[in-house]
């Protein structure tokens, strides 16, 4: 099961992430939310990260 947070307004969030390669040739991980699950969705927050609300509402992971 994907991890979900609602935010203020109510409306739940989904948390996936995407690796990707940097032009120097390094893996970069991103974290993101969606407002569906897709391919990539996480089961639980990556260790060393917590969830804050933006001002609009938006979910976004922030480093302890």
């Amino acid at each position: 099961m994907a991890f979900s947070f609602k935010n203020s307004n109510g409306q739940t969030y989904y948390l996936h992430a995407s690796t990707r390669i940097t032009k120097s040739g390094k893996k970069q991980q991103l974290f993101f939310f969606s407002k569906t699950v897709k391919a990539g969705a996480l089961d639980s927050i990556p260790q060393g990260y917590e969830v804050a609300e933006s001002k609009s509402g938006l979910p976004v992971l922030k480093k302890k």
